[in-house]
């Protein structure tokens, strides 16, 4: 459950979570400002500044005299962290496989870099993110084991040594963290893909770059095994 610090939150949040669960089509007009914000239980001026929030991440255009109107998905700004939380919620598989897919292109490339420019505090962060992955597989809830991964993979965008795709890790922190809470569901996931990350941090800190970009590689072909099969997958009636 989301818990909103502003009404100003609330309302984005409403019209996001519409615009992406297909309320109104691309091109379609949002309702008359009175009878919208009237519907969602606020003044004209909150909705207004709603709509100048979603205009930032893509997703309406305001013009003169036409209004406000919804904008096609490809104008939108996927890696926003509100847009992406509404398409957990609203279409959760998509969301999977596109996350999937972005970690093949980047993943892999990452280690590479990594292998080559990663310093010693870049090699600490990762056996560091490692250890705690460590420590919450071995707890019976394995409670703090989702973060300590995403750590350990924004680690290793961060030791690329690439500023945007230290960047893209922030990012993508919540897809990460959905595909993550996927895939650890399915029965002992979590400790077998350990060895792997830790084959990934002794690649880059051996200076072994093929070595490194196969272990991430071999990682996230484990990973969309694992939620091929998790219990925890969306089904088709979801969202």
């Amino acid at each position: 459950m989301v818990h909103f610090r502003t009404m100003h939150q609330r309302v984005v949040d409403e019209l996001g979570r519409r615009i992406v669960g297909g309320a109104w089509e691309p091109g379609d007009p949002l309702p008359v400002e009175d009878v919208l914000a009237a519907e969602i239980g606020v003044s004209r001026g909150a909705l207004r500044e709603a709509v100048k929030a979603l205009v930032s991440k893509g997703m309406l255009h305001v013009r003169p005299r036409t209004g406000t109107r919804v904008l096609p998905a490809e104008h939108w700004n996927h890696l926003d962290r509100d847009v992406l939380r509404w398409k957990q919620a609203g279409d959760a598989t998509a969301l999977l496989r596109d996350t999937g897919e972005l970690r093949r292109i980047v993943e892999p490339e990452a280690a590479r870099l990594a292998a080559h420019r990663a310093g010693p505090d870049d090699v600490r962060a990762l056996y560091d993110a490692l250890a705690a992955m460590e420590a919450a597989a071995a707890e019976p809830g394995r409670g703090g084991y989702v973060e300590a991964d995403i750590a350990f993979h924004r680690a290793l965008l961060d030791a690329s040594g690439n500023r945007l795709l230290g960047s893209l890790g922030r990012a993508v922190d919540i897809a990460l963290e959905h595909s993550f809470l996927v895939s650890t569901q399915t029965p002992g996931a979590a400790a077998a893909s350990l060895p792997g990350h830790r084959a990934v941090v002794e690649a880059v800190e051996a200076r072994d770059a093929a070595a490194a970009a196969s272990a991430v590689l071999a990682i996230i072909e484990a990973a969309e095994e694992e939620i091929a099969q998790s219990p925890a997958l969306p089904t088709s009636d979801d969202g």
